[in-house]
């Protein structure tokens, strides 16, 4: 399965809004990462990563991620991650990348 995102900028919060929908591996982070970095080329803002319908990532999938915070970070921006799945979830939380993203609404176990 392929992956697809769906970007729009919000003027009234100044950030992305970004969802991400499938599944993200080696075949496509790279692709990704490129499409992500371009949005905050064009403004640096924050970025909200609406993950509602993202079904699975690797870790290349996360180093693209890590690589797009870190030039997010380079400006004093922030990502947030919106609606992970519980599996998911685990996945960040093992890597301890949920200390450097800004989790949100993350599983259905009333966790933040």
């Amino acid at each position: 399965m392929d992956y697809a995102l769906d970007s729009i900028f919000d003027p009234d919060k100044k950030r992305w809004s970004v969802s991400i929908v499938g599944e993200v591996d080696i075949f496509n982070s790279a692709d990704m990462k490129k499409s992500l970095t371009e949005l905050i080329n064009q403004k640096n803002t924050d970025m909200v990563l609406d993950c509602k319908y993202l079904d699975y990532i690797d870790s290349t999938a996360l180093g693209a991620l890590v690589g797009v915070l870190k030039h997010v970070k380079s400006y004093g921006g922030s990502i947030y991650l919106r609606n992970v799945k519980p599996s998911l979830s685990k996945l960040f939380k093992i890597t301890n990348l949920d200390k450097v993203f800004l989790m949100e609404g993350e599983d259905d176990n009333g966790s933040k």
